[in-house]
């Protein structure tokens, strides 16, 4: 298991909220139930994992491109996206970018990230 990101609000999210936000969203596509489910996303002709839904949203990203397509989903849900220390990731003009106390990591253009594909990390 990888380092989790959550997504999080005040009020719970409802599966058929998240339905309804992937279904409007271009590019996601919503898997499953109600129960349990997965949200996935397009680069090209290929659909890649982006988050699991079991009455919560979480995501094990493995590449910029899946941070940036959660911070994306999460922004439209009017939500907020947290890791496992407390850090928080979301979009500001146009860049995905990690937050942690007074500290910023900035992982570039959204569109940039998004157009470049899931490249996963290496270790």
């Amino acid at each position: 298991m990888g380092y989790e990101l959550r997504v999080e609000r005040e009020a719970p999210l409802a599966y058929a909220e998240l339905a309804s936000v992937v279904s409007a969203e271009a590019g996601f596509e919503l898997r499953g139930s109600h129960e349990a489910g997965e949200v996935v996303a397009r680069h090209g002709d290929s659909v890649h994992h982006v988050a699991t839904w079991s009455g919560r949203l979480i995501g094990q990203p493995g590449s910029d491109w899946q941070v940036a397509q959660l911070a994306r989903l999460t922004d439209r849900m009017g939500a907020r996206l947290v890791g496992e220390d407390g850090e928080a990731y979301g979009i500001r003009n146009g860049v995905v970018e990690q937050i942690h106390g007074s500290a910023s990591y900035e992982f570039g253009k959204l569109e940039e990230i998004i157009a470049a594909g899931p490249s996963e990390w290496s270790t």
